[in-house]
């Protein structure tokens, strides 16, 4: 089985703390009175861990979940600011940059195929 590229590996357990510090960051909103739509930010924190998870593991769709996870977050930065639509930019291509890059994608590909020998040069 090919080795997952250290970069994917970085990139997946910082997606894991950021998933966790944002579910943690977020607990002063659960005190009383909770709101229904207090549970949106967890369940986002709880979908970019999800997502993480699964890319080290090499499943196909997580790293689309995990894009799919900036690609909201840009979308709601519209309504803010510039600046954050700006850095929520550099975000998504970073995350495109990491998620797509070579290694990635052979990763992705012997891993959705099940093969134990490493995928022919591009």
């Amino acid at each position: 089985m090919p080795r997952r590229p250290l970069s994917l590996t970085i990139f997946g357990y910082l997606l894991i703390l950021l998933g966790a510090a944002g579910f943690v960051g977020h607990f002063p909103a659960h005190r009383p009175p909770y709101h229904s739509d207090d549970f949106l930010p967890d369940l986002l924190e709880l979908i970019l861990i999800t997502a993480a998870v699964f890319i080290l593991r090499g499943c196909n769709w997580a790293r689309w979940l995990a894009l799919a996870w900036i690609t909201f977050h840009l979308a709601i930065s519209f309504y803010d600011s510039t600046r954050k639509v700006i850095a929520h930019c550099v975000i998504l291509l970073i995350f495109v940059a990491f998620l797509f890059s070579r290694g990635a994608r052979a990763w992705f590909r012997t891993r959705a195929a099940g093969r134990t020998d490493p995928p022919a040069p591009v």
